[in-house]
């Protein structure tokens, strides 16, 4: 194991951010400090976790020397990777969700892989549910806005493929290489810091749906490449229940009005057509809501199928309700700066709190 006291300058900073739930920071944190082989500093972003949690990184970052930024309110992702993102010095960041389950030796083949072939960006194997490490989530894929031009009309659309999703690792990872790719997700990539020179910070007006997608476009414009290391594998944690003290960040991170602003910013950004794509995910607002918390809740009742059919249609129209009026209590007090038709925020209007043990 080894953290950032082992070298003075390591060329790698591991930045953890929130995904959608708190209650994975142990398992997830832990299996960072335990497989690591590879020197690394890291930035662990707190974005108004419950306090017991709060207790426990603060902990963690004095016993383990990294650096925490909390805030007492709830971060968007790619705000939360921001706000670590301009602290970062070295060659290499990776993005990890506090979420995702590490594997021995994972880091060290990605720096590999990026040294070797120069890549932009390095993903790894990614896995999801359990048991861990079993199920493909994302081994590559593709990325890009195609233009269709039928006589004088011009369509733009948006290209999201992901390869190998549901496989199982066994019967699929003897075949993998390290091959060049289109796509890599937050759950874990590793970027070439000098990029964000070219690039820019993240887009935080994507709120929560497509930041990775916007970003291997962007690298791609700016003429990098996107590489794929099935040597090193990890998984994010999928399928355990949340916990009573996840549920408030999960409503707003899977937010209606998040969705939206992101599904606005990304068509005005790359100029798409509003196809079936956006049709398809306007119908399907507040989908995760349902799976995540209705859905399990209703199950409980002693109340037999059509019971929870009623009750799940009655609570369904509860969550919009409950879920306009807390995106706008988060808006008043947190997003004025996302009125502007740019919806970015300044670095400034972050309150954070950083110290190092």
């Amino acid at each position: 194991m080894t953290n950032s006291s082992a070298i003075a300058t390591p060329d790698v900073t591991i930045i953890v951010a929130p995904r959608e739930r708190f209650s994975c920071t142990c398992e997830a944190l832990e299996s960072i400090y335990q497989h690591t082989d590879y020197p690394f500093e890291l930035i662990y972003v707190d974005g108004g976790s419950p306090s017991h949690i709060q207790d426990y990184l603060a902990q963690q970052a004095q016993q383990k020397q990294f650096q925490l930024i909390r805030t007492d309110y709830y971060l968007s992702p790619n705000h939360a990777r921001n706000l670590a993102l301009r602290h970062v010095t070295s060659k290499y960041v990776v993005f990890i969700d506090n979420d995702v389950v590490v594997t021995p030796n994972w880091l060290k083949p990605l720096v590999q892989c990026a040294e070797d072939t120069g890549a932009t960006i390095v993903s790894p194997l990614i896995c999801q549910g359990s048991p861990l490490h079993t199920e493909i989530h994302c081994a590559g894929g593709e990325s890009g806005i195609k233009v269709e031009t039928q006589g004088e009309i011009i369509r733009r659309r948006m290209i999201e493929k992901i390869y190998k999703q549901g496989r199982k690792v066994a019967d699929v990872h003897p075949q993998l290489q390290r091959q060049k790719t289109g796509l890599a997700e937050f759950h874990c990539m590793m970027v070439r810091t000098e990029i964000f020179q070219q690039i820019g910070l993240l887009d935080e007006a994507l709120l929560n749906t497509k930041e990775h997608v916007d970003l291997c476009i962007l690298v791609a414009e700016a003429g990098g490449t996107v590489y794929l290391e099935p040597e090193s594998l990890m998984t994010y944690v999928t399928d355990k229940p949340l916990q009573p003290t996840d549920i408030s960040y999960y409503m707003l991170r899977w937010s209606d009005a998040w969705e939206l602003a992101s599904l606005k910013r990304l068509s005005e950004k790359w100029n798409l057509t509003e196809d079936e794509y956006f049709k398809n995910k306007y119908k399907r607002l507040g989908w995760r809501r349902q799976m995540a918390i209705i859905s399990p809740f209703v199950r409980k009742l002693p109340i037999g199928k059509f019971g929870w059919r009623v009750a799940g249609k009655l609570l369904l129209t509860i969550d919009k309700v409950v879920n306009r009026y807390m995106t706008t209590r988060y808006a008043q007090k947190h997003l004025q700066n996302l009125q502007s038709k740019a919806l970015i925020p300044p670095a400034k209007s972050a309150i954070t709190a950083s110290s190092r043990g």
